[in-house]
């Protein structure tokens, strides 16, 4: 990793350890006890269904259900993503529910098991995405001054909730004096549609080792392959520890650009 790289951030995702309340919106759709497989840092939660997933984003955290429910609708003619199946909101918060696709995360036991076969799976995986997505047709921009408004946009809408705790309003500032201090952006390598998370958990891996498809659409949109290259490998150092930048680099058929990697890496710990 460059030295101009932000450290690693704190990991504040993943399956709830303890139970958690269920909306009443959800309630009203699934039951009282659904299957919880994922919170997410602004209190989004992801639930299992029969064959599907549901997702769920409280108001004012400033996670768009409705964005991704239009990336999921647009992507899944090229590539494989979640079906939408349903979608829906009210005074709690919004929701999608998505038919489920084969494999498992990156981050099941199985694959923190086999790091480097996970690690290429990802790779192929970025890379037939980036090749597939057509980015003449694409109508998202995920490009840096896009990022940045949008950045900007969802703080003001956050500190605007009424909800922030003093430890959030710490948080928001720090990203503040991050974006001021971003540098330039590099020229653009390669324009593609990004996936806009790549980070480990949100690419599906089959039992044979080959990426089945990806998850959490939300951010979707062109910019520069290093945008999603950048930090699928710094991904990688969170979930599996050092070591396996370079398989997944390798498989997606690229060589390192530390450059890019450092600045895409301060714009999201920034946005």
């Amino acid at each position: 990793m460059s030295a101009d790289a932000p450290e690693p951030p704190v990991l504040l995702s993943g399956r709830p350890a303890a139970p958690v309340a269920v909306p009443a919106g959800v309630r009203a759709l699934v039951g009282a006890s659904p299957d919880v497989v994922w919170r997410n840092e602004p209190g989004g939660l992801t639930f299992r269904l029969a064959g599907a997933y549901l997702k769920w984003a409280p108001a004012g955290s400033g996670l768009d259900l409705d964005a991704e429910a239009a990336r999921l609708a647009w992507a899944h003619r090229w590539t494989p993503v979640p079906e939408l199946l349903d979608r829906g909101g009210d005074d709690e918060g919004t929701w999608i529910v998505t038919r489920a696709l084969a494999g498992r995360s990156a981050v099941d036991e199985r694959w923190l098991a086999e790091p480097e076969t996970a690690a290429r799976a990802i790779g192929a995986g970025l890379r037939a995405m980036h090749d597939a997505l057509p980015v003449g047709g694409c109508p998202f921009d995920w490009g840096v001054p896009a990022r940045i408004e949008t950045a900007g946009r969802h703080a003001a809408e956050r500190r605007g909730s009424g909800r922030l705790d003093t430890t959030e309003e710490v948080e928001l500032a720090r990203r503040d004096a991050a974006l001021a201090a971003l540098p330039d952006a590099p020229p653009v390598d390669r324009l593609v549609v990004c996936h806009g998370d790549p980070c480990v958990p949100n690419t599906l891996i089959g039992d044979d080792g080959r990426w089945t498809g990806h998850v959490d659409l939300g951010a979707l949109g062109v910019a520069d392959r290093w945008a999603d290259l950048a930090v699928a490998t710094w991904s990688t150092v969170w979930n599996y520890g050092p070591g396996f930048e370079a398989a997944l680099l390798d498989a997606y058929g690229v060589e390192p650009d530390e450059e890019r990697t450092a600045f895409y890496r301060r714009l999201w710990d920034a946005t």
